[in-house]
């Protein structure tokens, strides 16, 4: 007697087969090699039956070309790499989510790094093995080689978010110091007197160039700065800075550098120092990420203009390509005072 109960069982086998290639094209449908690559390329010559005996037989093999490949022998491998940094920042997550968007819609593929300063570096040095259209920085530590790194690759530079003169890159950049000057005027309409200023990191030059536009505008109005605290552009920074600077000082307005500490300070000042806002203290942020305009919070911030960013960009990325070239570009966007509910 059998231990078995007559059933039969079937295995399959886990192990993956090769990548069908052209040349499996090429014999299965009984053509050249050099017509495979005719049938998928647009407005290339070919017989029309023979043309859709060919990708008809892909089909069936489940052959797909290899893009990146094929690119290679042009001019172009629609390869943009995007140095994010560290995403923490809620105003470069969403520019770098919109500007992957409509990087995809140009039918350009960008890889994105992101991470710590130090992840950064090592990823930057590592993409460079990538044949890339164009490298957008537009956060992170950069290693002091990158542009001549690039220039000899002939890789084009794009910044964003501040300005790098050197010879075919180019960059695009918010009047930082316009927008929190036109804070500092709203405000002094109110009668504001006592300002604070809550900074990103010491090293980022749009948080400098914001505390510069903020001192210069009070200097003009012969005022001088009460109080200044660096954070790191996070919510739970700019709460704790509020806390700093609102047991010092009796403060009547605060501007932050971008709005996510700005949104941490209102919340301190209203849930645990028991500041009225706006009646007592003003609170304007900077960069209207979407957050800003949630009823909860409806700050009052200067725009730092996203959507006109990503247009410029992919703008000059364009106009690069099509003219290695031309002179560098530095493009400077003027920022937009959004009257909301905390001045």
């Amino acid at each position: 007697m059998s231990d078995h109960d007559g059933s039969s069982q079937k295995t399959t086998s886990s192990k993956r087969g090769r990548r069908v290639t052209a040349s499996d094209v090429a014999k299965a449908a009984g053509v050249s090699r050099p017509a495979v690559s005719r049938a998928f390329t647009p407005g290339a010559y070919l017989d029309d039956t023979k043309r859709e005996r060919i990708l008809q037989t892909a089909l069936q093999l489940g052959y797909r070309p290899n893009a990146l490949a094929a690119s290679l022998h042009g001019t172009s491998t629609n390869l943009v790499g995007v140095v994010a940094g560290d995403l923490n920042n809620h105003y470069d997550a969403e520019f770098v989510a919109r500007l992957v968007s409509r990087l995809n819609g140009a039918n350009k593929w960008p890889i994105v790094l992101g991470g710590e300063d130090t992840v950064t570096k090592q990823s930057i040095l590592s993409i460079l093995n990538y044949p890339l259209d164009a490298l957008i920085i537009r956060g992170g530590s950069i290693p002091s080689s990158l542009i001549s790194d690039c220039e000899k690759l002939s890789i084009p530079l794009i910044f964003s978010g501040h300005v790098v003169e050197a010879p075919f890159t180019d960059c695009i950049c918010c009047r930082n110091e316009a927008g929190t000057s036109m804070a500092v005027d709203l405000l002094l309409k109110r009668g504001r007197k006592s300002f604070g200023f809550i900074g990103g990191p010491k090293t980022r030059t749009s948080s400098n160039e914001r505390l510069l536009g903020l001192t210069s505008r009070l200097g003009e109005a012969g005022l001088s700065l009460t109080s200044v605290v660096h954070s790191d552009y996070t919510y739970e920074g700019g709460s704790e800075a509020a806390r700093i600077m609102l047991g010092k000082h009796p403060l009547d307005a605060i501007i932050s550098a971008n709005d996510a500490m700005a949104l941490g300070a209102l919340s301190a000042a209203r849930s645990q120092l028991g500041r009225r806002v706006p009646e007592d203290l003003s609170i304007i942020g900077f960069d209207d990420i979407v957050m800003a305009s949630w009823s909860d919070f409806n700050l009052t911030t200067i725009r730092n203009p996203l959507e006109t960013t990503v247009t410029e960009i992919l703008r000059m990325l364009e106009e690069r390509l099509e003219n290695p070239e031309k002179p560098a570009e530095i493009c400077m966007l003027d920022p937009i005072l959004l009257e909301r509910g905390t001045h």
